[in-house]
């Protein structure tokens, strides 16, 4: 009698795990957001939003800089003027991290502000190969709005000054999230 109940009960215990389970996974639907918005970055200037923290010692006789790490707290906007409606902010850090052509290690948090995705982040990490017309960098992650994300982040710059070192990209994003 007692194997009978304790059988019995396992069932039921399986039966309504499976229905838990079945009920989260239609509870989590993954949806794929499309997002387009202008980073700034400025190096020099007024309202310098990266700055250099660190340095090698033959980082000012490389070509390409190596060696040479920012540090940034970058405006996102909707459009590629300073003075457009900012969606949030980009921090990290980005650090030059090849000898033979301008490529930087990027990694960076976008963080939202207002909208439908105020407060959430996405984590993005990859090389960001400066002169290339379009960059591709990996979506590894997220919170809020964006938990478990996945994705990819496209680059393009849309303005530079070589002088100052001042620029704006833009960033189209496409992201699975729940």
């Amino acid at each position: 009698m007692a194997n009978e109940h304790l059988a019995t009960v396992a069932v039921a215990t399986m039966v309504i795990m499976c229905s838990v389970q079945s009920a989260q996974a239609n509870l989590l639907k993954e949806k794929i957001s499309h997002l387009q918005f202008y980073f700034h970055d400025r190096i020099s200037g007024k309202n310098v939003t990266a700055v250099n923290v660190a340095s090698a010692p033959t980082t000012n006789t490389s070509a390409t800089s190596f060696g040479l790490v920012y540090v940034m707290d970058d405006p996102l906007t909707e459009g590629p003027e300073p003075t457009s409606k900012l969606v949030g902010k980009a921090q990290g850090l980005y650090a030059s991290a090849s000898q033979e052509k301008v490529h930087l290690l990027m990694a960076v948090t976008y963080v939202f502000q207002g909208g439908k995705f105020n407060g959430s982040t996405l984590a993005v990490v990859g090389n960001n190969a400066g002169f290339t017309e379009v960059r591709e960098m990996a979506i590894v992650g997220g919170s809020g709005k964006f938990r478990l994300a996945r994705g990819y982040v496209l680059g393009q710059t849309h303005s530079f000054d070589s002088k100052s070192g001042n620029g704006i990209v833009r960033y189209n994003v496409t992201v699975h999230h729940y």
